[in-house]
């Protein structure tokens, strides 16, 4: 957590504490009825948090660590940028924080964290380490995808899922409508944000020579075809809740969804390109929409 704290004012906000509540909202997916929701499985989902927050910080340590040359062009005010961490510090943390993460799935007793943490490990190493041809995956548009499907999104998910449902439950494993939802949803939403990621960071990217989409394609067809991308995952959502047995999750699903749709729309229709401030802005906004769909997907049923 210092990693994420020890910012300066104009930082951006942390994105810890919404990665937490998607934890505890993955948690409640293996539920099968109201038996199961027992002190036991809240106080696992605490347990669980801690791994999460490190590998949250190795993530956010070992791409800023490899980017400081670029972050300050781009983002000059992050922890490594601005100077508030030495080199030595940033490497401390990206080397301890996947340890301790392990280590605690180890005591933990759960197979699937440890083999998760470990997969988050190796892909964040290949999306920030320079070392081509095989790896620093940032500089290529659909490898950076799939990192951030994977570390913000699937990652998230099935390992924890697996844990509450085998380890901590003691069911089968078993991928419910809601889950398999949960990873569709991840997959597109996070492709999207990953594109608009990398539109603020153009000229940064640009001088080191790194061949990110918005430099390959424009900012405007990257930007276009994000909106797209996550306007078609609420219609896909809409289409899912229309569906549902229950009233009740078919209206919050069908309407909660198109209100979101509308309000990503109106919002993208503000957004000035030529702006960093602006896009930035907005990338903040969509993660903030990404994560109230950990509270709609258990209407999902």
């Amino acid at each position: 957590m210092a990693w994420q704290t020890k910012v300066k004012a104009r930082s951006t906000p942390s994105d810890a504490p919404p990665k937490i509540a998607a934890l505890l909202s993955v948690s409640l997916l293996p539920l099968q009825n109201p038996a199961d929701f027992t002190p036991k499985l809240i106080i696992e989902a605490f347990k669980c948090m801690v791994p999460a927050i490190m590998m949250n910080n190795y993530a956010n340590a070992i791409n800023q660590l490899a980017d400081v040359h670029i972050d300050k062009v781009n983002k000059p005010h992050l922890p490594l940028a601005c100077g508030d961490f030495s080199m030595g510090e940033g490497l401390a943390i990206t080397i301890a924080s996947p340890l301790m993460a392990v280590a605690m799935g180890i005591m933990l007793r759960s197979p699937p964290l440890v083999i998760g943490f470990i997969i988050w490990c190796i892909v964040g190493g290949a999306y920030s380490i320079d070392l081509p041809p095989l790896l620093r995956w940032k500089g290529n548009p659909l490898m950076a995808a799939v990192t951030i499907i994977s570390m913000n999104g699937l990652l998230l998910l099935f390992p924890f899922f697996i844990h509450f449902q085998k380890i901590v439950l003691g069911n089968p494993v078993s991928f419910t409508k809601p889950v398999l939802f949960t990873a569709a949803y991840m997959v597109i939403w996070n492709a999207a944000i990953a594109f608009v990621k990398d539109i603020p960071d153009v000229e940064g990217d640009k001088a080191f020579g790194l061949r990110t989409l918005p430099i390959i394609i424009g900012k405007e067809k990257v930007f276009s075809i994000a909106v797209n991308m996550m306007l078609m995952a609420y219609g896909g959502a809409v289409l899912v809740g229309a569906f549902s047995p229950s009233v009740l999750c078919k209206l919050v699903t069908m309407i909660g969804h198109s209100a979101l749709a509308f309000v990503l729309w109106r919002q993208a229709k503000t957004i000035d390109l030529s702006h960093n401030k602006s896009v930035q802005s907005f990338y903040l906004f969509i993660w903030k929409l990404y994560y109230v769909e950990f509270l709609f997907v258990h209407f999902l049923r």
